[in-house]
């Protein structure tokens, strides 16, 4: 299976509060990182108990013969960047934490599955990388990390030949417990799994959803442990082959816009006001920026190339979550009219559709007196009742009922009203001929 559409999808989670905007390493904000997915060596956990070593995920999924899982661990390795000497520039940080990528697979066949399952340990090695830059000496460290994977599965009563999966990412990085202090965690970070998170696909099966589970499934789906994960659907296409189990909650099947240009780090759907901003920043403030981190340099780069397109189409888009077509079958609407305006379905004809109320056909200039109050009891629509009105268009909505488009017969202004579009909506069994 092509895995690159999750990919794309983890990687938004693994960078999320990477480093926030103004994108500086003074920036008070940026201080404080490595949030999601953290687990800490045991030393570390043993003396802080807010911290966790372990992250499980447990998922329900249905068998259609010999079923194999792979699991593909993914987490960043924090990388100390210091920097010293005399020709070291101003705003620019002495020391900085980066990231590192890893991952981590793990092929678990349909023989140890279900008979006891099988674990993996783990090691990402340590190291010092020394650089020299206009006469500025860069020194990055990396400490070595060791942890475990656990896969096995457990068959699960009834007809449905269901198993419950269990995936445990645990930590197993030997440090010496440090005394509390106010930089204890920044000291234990660089052995730490940092966003971690983790890629399922079944062979054989198909995964069920943990956000909408079906009727058969509720009570096993609700029976599983998860702890510091949640796995969701994540086949691009829709399919049950693949979870993504992520330290933030995600729906299932999660898309990234087609509209956004880049990682921001900075959270969803907000990716306009922060292009925007950052373009405000100062040329003294941007050049912090990219002395403070590559994928910060990178940022700037991309959102200073941003065309007036770009913008436009992170200015707002609407995506209709089904087919909006009823059984009046409509036909495909004018792409010169705006989504809003009736006219863009050509099977509708507000002024000129009629619905029958009591025998009789009640189209636009039909006369009504307004009865509210058959399917709601809203204050404001009650207030009218047995008022005279004027139908002024028949509607449909995205269900293809019909509504009523109506002005007050007995207003002072009701050609002003209508020549707004000021018009009040009812049912047809809301109102009398």
């Amino acid at each position: 299976m092509n895995l690159d559409s999750v990919r794309r999808i983890a990687d938004s989670v693994l960078y999320e509060g990477y480093i926030l905007y103004p994108y500086r390493a003074s920036a008070q904000k940026n201080r404080s990182r490595w949030q999601f997915g953290v687990l800490m060596p045991p030393g570390y956990a043993a003396v802080d108990p807010s911290e966790t070593t372990t992250a499980q995920a447990e998922c329900v999924f249905e068998q259609a013969g010999p079923a194999a899982v792979e699991v593909i661990v993914r987490f960043l390795q924090v990388q100390r960047r210091t920097a010293t000497g005399a020709a070291q520039e101003p705003g620019v940080p002495s020391a900085w934490d980066e990231a590192v990528e890893h991952e981590v697979p793990v092929l678990v066949d349909s023989g140890r599955l279900l008979n006891g399952g099988f674990v993996s340990q783990f090691q990402v090695p340590g190291g010092e990388e020394h650089a020299e830059h206009a006469g500025t000496q860069v020194i990055r460290r990396r400490e070595q990390l060791t942890g475990t994977v656990s896969v096995h599965a457990t068959a699960l009563p009834g007809p449905w030949q269901a198993a419950r999966l269990t995936v445990r990412v645990e930590n197993t990085t030997a440090t010496e417990p440090r005394e509390p202090a106010s930089t204890r965690r920044d000291e234990a970070l660089p052995t730490a799994l940092v966003a971690a998170h983790m890629i399922i696909t079944v062979f054989g099966g198909r995964f069920v959803s943990m956000t909408d589970p079906p009727e058969w499934a509720a009570a096993d789906v609700g029976a599983c442990e998860n702890i510091g994960c949640w796995p969701v659907l994540a086949d691009p296409d829709g399919g049950h082959q693949a979870m993504l189990a992520s330290p933030i909650i995600l729906p299932d099947h999660p898309e990234l816009a087609s509209e956004s240009p880049g990682e921001l780090y900075d959270g969803t759907e907000i990716d306009e006001i922060l292009s925007l901003r950052t373009l405000a920043l100062s040329d003294e403030e941007k050049r912090q920026a990219r002395a403070t981190d590559p994928r910060a340099a990178a940022l700037l780069d991309r959102v200073e190339a941003l065309d007036g397109p770009a913008f436009d189409r992170m200015h707002g888009t609407i995506r209709h979550p089904r087919d909006l077509r009823g059984p009046r079958e409509r036909q495909e609407p004018d792409a010169a009219v705006p989504w809003w305006n009736p006219e863009a379905d050509a099977s509708v004809s507000p002024g000129t559709d009629a619905v029958t109320v009591d025998g009789r056909r009640i189209a636009r200039g039909s006369r009504v007196t307004l009865r509210p109050g058959v399917r709601r009891a809203d204050a404001q629509d009650m207030f009218l009742a047995g008022r005279p009105a004027v139908v002024e268009a028949v509607l449909y909505d995205v269900d293809d009922r019909p509504y009523l488009a109506v002005t007050l017969a007995d207003e002072p202004d009701p050609e002003l009203r209508s020549a707004h579009g000021r018009f009040l909506y009812f049912a047809p069994d809301e109102v009398q001929p």
